[in-house]
């Protein structure tokens, strides 16, 4: 047996062996396709396993995650922090090796993946970042961002709409280092991928413009190598490889969809160990693979240690923008962007206040990088004067996703993946549902990415209600880890932005108006930098007030004119503006009860929007003014006044619910 065949076998059947072990997994894969992530690792990519986080390595995203017992075994064999322990406690409690990979528990795991079409999408966002932070930080003799990103894909991963929406804009960027593999077994877990599937992958991708290869014989290591030689020489395409592989390859279950998800059984797993020649014990690693291993970590510290070299250089020659690279690869982008940051003095849209701060400080931090699903007018997320990302201008700042709000989430993902931008992407509120599993993942995965969504309640207006959010502020806020920010004037989404910018642990969701607000005043009520809290008391009383009415956005307004109004009739009422829910519940204790008493029972809630999280606020006896209804088309005026908006219906249905 020659050295490749023992490597990929103990890669093979220590996953094999997890799956044993935990009585549950996905073996089918492993067997079918650890020889081609084996030869990624073995032939081509640029890594060191000591330090996984190395700014230059190539990256490599198993877009199917189902197959994580392959990528822990890959990862051990080829010397990460992974130990035979970590192995055995495949899927179990508090272990590094859970059922599908996790970027932020598992050393060597680029991306978090598992739902499938995400791999893909992000396996283009760090292509394009790797094009995008070339340009800027390159110069003649300095190749510091150089390296390459391959993803191995499955059926399903190319059933998923968002594989297309990613392909046709890598296609577009003409990314040329982006490499995607595809395990072409044609079984699902329903059966033959023949069930539900007759396209052409092939020829898919070559309409997107991708250079595409098909290997007959997929388990050729000469022929897939080859293959692969060549999608390295390409200048001006992505590449796709197809390779034809067997699920279940070696076993007695070959090519049958039962192998994709579920213990092959100690009796079959034995036999499939005898087929392929394999020592019949558990979790055996031979000692070829252990100095494989040795071998592996030496290579990585000193193809590491000649980036270094390279690097020293070129900070002597260009110490500023050395500098910058270290800074913005460990998410520091700067105190100067904040100087900036524009005070406003007229009314404005929340939208279009987000589009000036975007733009004052979109020249002090040069790698804040992003665009819009093709309403960057509308979401005034477009850069001016920074021109397009295209493949002839890879340093423009703009990026035109198309109508991909899916794609541009996992893109978007990618980029953070790969360190070194700060993303931002746009479109409207009620179109975050297209993108929500990306927005899922991004805050399971702690990426700092922004997301711009405008156009956020009725108040848009005629549009009507295919575009009016009503349920999507409830639904964002549901998400773990997720900041939704819903500024109520111009200042404090200045504010918000800055916010977005300070959190590093997760992604931040700006929910922004299609309508001017009017701005608060600052002389009479506390500054915009009071949503930094999440909310915060606008207007107060003398002593305990009676009263609390609590608001986010643009309902802040006509709920601070209802406080005025029953002020000046005797009542004591505070008004809290709620920017934002989970940045309050992040705040101690003794903070939250000085903005909402537990002794005043008395309490409003106003949100053009779904009431059901509001009732945690408000509590059994308090009201919430929201939306339980789908919208209507008619001027945003109009439908605030008719669904009961206004200062005056706010103010009767107070009087009603607490026969005031």
């Amino acid at each position: 047996m020659s050295r490749d065949e023992i490597l990929i076998n103990t890669i093979r059947f220590l996953s094999v062996d997890q799956v044993e072990r935990a009585k549950s997994g996905h073996p089918g894969m492993p067997l079918g396709a650890s020889h081609i992530a084996y030869l990624i690792f073995d032939r081509f990519l640029r890594f060191n396993p000591k330090n996984p986080n190395w700014i230059n390595r190539d990256r490599f995203v198993l877009s199917a995650g189902h197959a994580s017992a392959m990528l822990y075994s890959l990862l051990f064999v080829m010397g990460y922090d992974l130990t035979l322990e970590d192995l055995k406690a495949f899927r179990q409690l508090g272990s590094r090796t859970p059922g599908h990979p996790e970027n932020f528990l598992t050393p060597g795991v680029e991306a978090t993946t598992g739902p499938l079409g995400q791999g893909i999408g992000n396996a283009v966002g760090m292509a394009l970042a790797e094009k995008y932070l070339a340009s800027y930080f390159n110069r003649e003799g300095f190749p510091i961002i150089d390296h390459y990103t391959f993803a191995l894909v499955s059926d399903g991963d190319l059933m998923e709409g968002i594989s297309c929406e990613v392909g046709e804009l890598a296609g577009h960027w003409k990314l040329h280092k982006l490499i995607v593999i595809w395990d072409n077994n044609k079984v699902s877990i329903d059966g033959p991928t023949s069930l539900a599937w007759s396209e052409d992958v092939c020829k898919r991708f070559e309409g997107f413009g991708w250079y595409v290869q098909h290997i007959e014989d997929g388990y050729n290591l000469e022929e897939l190598e080859r293959a692969i030689r060549n999608a390295l020489s390409q200048k001006e395409k992505p590449s796709f490889i197809s390779v034809r592989t067997h699920l279940g390859y070696g076993s007695p279950k070959q090519d049958d969809a039962s192998v994709h998800g579920a213990p092959l059984g100690r009796e079959k797993a034995l036999e499939t160990k005898r087929n392929l020649k394999w020592v019949e014990e558990d979790f055996y690693v031979p000692e070829e693979a252990l100095s494989y291993r040795e071998e592996k970590i030496k290579r990585g510290k000193e193809l590491e240690e000649e980036w270094n070299r390279l690097f020293n250089a070129y900070a002597k020659s260009y110490p500023e923008l050395a500098q910058e690279l270290l800074r913005v690869f460990k998410r520091d982008w700067g105190e100067e962007y904040r100087k900036h940051i524009p005070v406003f003095t007229e009314a404005m849209a929340t939208r279009q206040a987000s589009g000036k701060v975007l733009n004052a400080i979109a020249v002090h931090i040069p790698t804040l990088f992003g665009g819009s699903a093709d309403l960057s007018e509308s979401n005034n997320t477009y850069l001016h004067g920074m021109g397009a990302f295209s493949a002839e201008n890879p340093t423009g700042r703009n990026l035109h996703f198309g109508v991909r709000e899916h794609g541009m989430g996992a893109i978007l993902n990618g980029m953070a993946y790969h360190g070194g931008i700060l993303p931002y992407g746009g479109t409207f509120l009620v179109f975050s549902d297209y993108m929500r599993p990306s927005i899922r993942l991004a805050s399971m995965s702690g990426l700092q990415v922004i997301y711009v969504f405008t156009h956020d309640s009725i108040g848009l207006g005629e549009d009507g209600p295919t575009h009016q959010p009503v349920e999507q502020l409830s639904s964002l806020r549901l998400i773990p880890n997720l900041w939704v920010i819903r500024p109520a004037d111009a200042n404090e989404t200045a504010v918000a932005w800055d916010m977005a910018i300070q959190r590093k642990e997760g992604p931040t969701a700006l929910i922004l108006t299609r309508q001017k607000l009017p701005l608060i005043d600052r002389s009479k009520y506390p500054p915009a930098q009071n949503i930094t809290k999440g909310a915060y008391t606008l207007l107060d009383c003398e002593g305990m007030p009676e009263l609390i009415l609590i608001a986010s956005g643009s309902e802040v307004h006509p709920t601070l004119r209802t406080g005025e109004i029953l002020s000046q009739e005797g009542l004591k009422v505070r008004v809290v503006n709620m920017a934002s829910f989970e940045v309050f519940e992040s705040q101690e204790e003794e903070y939250k009860r000085s903005i909402l008493p537990p002794e005043v029972r008395k309490r409003v809630a106003v949100e053009a929007g779904r009431s059901l999280c509001w009732h945690k606020y408000v509590g059994p006896e308090g009201l919430v003014i929201g939306l339980d209804t789908f919208g209507k088309s008619a001027p945003g005026d109009v439908l605030m006044e008719h669904f009961g908006f206004s200062p005056e219906k706010i103010v009767k249905r107070i009087r009603e619910h607490f026969s005031l």
